[in-house]
């Protein structure tokens, strides 16, 4: 496998480096790979498609190309965002190869908001696409899944470890697809040096536990070297979905105006 590039950014305010990697598959039992991602500062994003035929490729691409525009405008905001979200409804219901009802999208990820007198993270999902925070050598799951399994949990009516197995465990309660769009949830995350950022599709999670992602994690220091050793894991334990995910991390940096981009390979 060729590695991963990795790439770096400097921002301003403290100042700031973050370093970032990502990387998607078609796995091991899929036909098509219906994942997209977007990896472009200050927004990362994964999009998990699904429908028939070409149906989710369709809509999990039409989305991160909406999301792309708004990269390219300069204005990252959740208002951007759920503008873009818009218009990729309208894609995806104007396609004509997205007449399947279960046509959509997953959406999460995350963005750096540099406004104001405070930097922060804002983390965003709909769906079950994941966004893990590991801080201070400690794994959260920060986005909270649109799904028929995790409304079991909160109901108390399901253990994490029986929905893992549960027939119901692939209903999502939220996409992105051809009909009026549901806002993302949104989470506000303080910017600390030494945070890192796992972005992922289910295809990830179905193979690797929360404990397999922080092990990963902590013996790569490199975003590209930890994108395809995760990668890789998820393979050789079945690949049984297209896996995709970014790792995004913070690091503290010496004095510079920015943002000024640096590739390393």
């Amino acid at each position: 496998m060729a590695e991963t590039k990795t790439h770096r950014v400097t921002v301003a305010q403290r100042p700031l480096l973050l370093s970032w990697s990502g990387i998607t598959d078609q796995g091991r039992r899929r036909e098509t790979n219906q994942d997209a991602y977007l990896a472009e500062y200050p927004l990362f994003i994964v999009a998990d498609g699904m429908g028939g035929h070409a149906g989710g490729e369709i809509a999990s691409q039409s989305t991160v190309a909406r999301l792309q525009a708004v990269v390219s405008t300069g204005e990252v905001s959740g208002p951007a965002i759920e503008k873009a979200l818009e218009l990729a409804v309208g894609d995806i219901a104007d396609h004509p190869e997205t007449t399947d009802e279960g046509t959509g999208t997953t959406l999460t990820g995350v963005y750096f908001d540099s406004e104001g007198d405070e930097s922060h993270w804002i983390a965003l999902n709909i769906g079950d696409s994941r966004v893990y925070l590991l801080r201070d050598d400690r794994l959260v799951q920060v986005t909270t899944d649109h799904s028929v399994v995790q409304e079991l949990i909160t109901a108390g009516k399901l253990s994490p470890e029986e929905a893992e197995g549960h027939p119901y465990s692939n209903v999502i309660t939220r996409a992105v697809g051809a009909s009026e769009l549901t806002a993302p949830d949104y989470v506000s995350i303080d910017v600390r040096p030494g945070d890192r950022f796992v972005i992922c599709s289910d295809g990830l999670t179905k193979e690797l536990t929360d404990y397999g992602i922080q092990h990963f994690l902590r013996e790569h220091l490199d975003p590209g070297d930890a994108v395809d050793a995760m990668l890789a894991a998820a393979l050789e334990n079945g690949g049984r979905d297209n896996v995709t995910l970014i790792v995004v991390q913070v690091a503290d940096e010496g004095e510079s105006s920015s943002p000024i981009e640096d590739t390393a390979e």
